[in-house]
């Protein structure tokens, strides 16, 4: 087995002529789950969208194992009026030129609607679902390619607490089954409770460790420009303050 999924080294990337990445290096190994965390403008989904070769880098390198990554897109990223039922919008993640789903296909759609407890609603149009199942279909979508590498751009952003929970769960079952993970996300909690190392990103990488390894305030203020609060110290080592 590789010891890693993912390999970002040196990596600089600009969009009009701004720069966006700077350098980065950033590594994601099987059973791993990483948060990248920082503040809007950071190149998080930018990040992403190079591991995936949307983007050009300027340089730098990007390898990832086997197969395409899982992707999962902000949910302003899809078409929702779009007349398509939950299962045609699962299916068509694997749908390739001139040909419609084979029975591998439909087996894989069917497997990933089961994970992420939508094989109920196969047959709803996506124009009726709730904000908590669009973004389970886009979960669907991405795991219905049975990647090895799983990225994810802000997936509790807007959804609603069981869906919270069903893809902390999931998220934990995936990585313990060999997947590498890799999601932005602005929800520290939430971070802290899924993932088992965060990478503070500002154009470049800030610091890269477990949660509780990250309670320096100089390396919250270099990647947000404020201070780690006592609050904030709190959260990430999972204690409380004292009263």
């Amino acid at each position: 087995m590789a010891t890693e999924a993912m390999r970002v080294s040196g990596l600089t990337v600009s969009l009009g002529g701004r720069p966006v990445l700077d350098r980065v290096d950033l590594a994601v190994a099987p059973g791993e789950t990483v948060g990248l965390i920082g503040p809007n403008g950071a190149g998080k989904t930018t990040l992403l969208r190079a591991v995936l070769g949307l983007l050009k880098p300027e340089s730098g390198t990007v390898r990832t194992g086997a197969g395409r990554p899982g992707y999962v897109p902000q949910k302003h990223e899809f078409t929702w009026d779009f007349p398509i039922t939950v299962q045609g919008a699962v299916l068509n993640a694997r749908a390739r030129w001139l040909r419609g789903p084979n029975r591998d296909d439909r087996a894989a759609a069917a497997e990933a609607l089961d994970r992420v407890g939508l094989a109920d609603l196969a047959k709803r149009p996506v124009g009726e679902l709730s904000g908590g199942q669009r973004q389970r279909v886009l979960v669907a979508r991405a795991l219905a390619r049975r990647p090895s590498l799983l990225l994810l751009d802000e997936p509790f952003t807007g959804v609603d607490v069981p869906t919270q929970e069903l893809l902390t769960d999931l998220l934990a079952r995936l990585a313990g089954e060999g997947a590498a993970i890799l999601m932005t996300t602005h929800d520290l909690a939430q971070a802290r409770a899924t993932c088992t190392r965060l990478c503070l990103l500002n154009r470049t990488v800030v610091a890269d460790g477990p949660p509780a390894e990250l309670t320096d305030p100089g390396l919250w203020l270099r990647a947000f420009g404020v201070a780690a609060s006592g609050e904030l110290k709190a959260l990430l080592t999972g204690t409380e303050r004292p009263q």
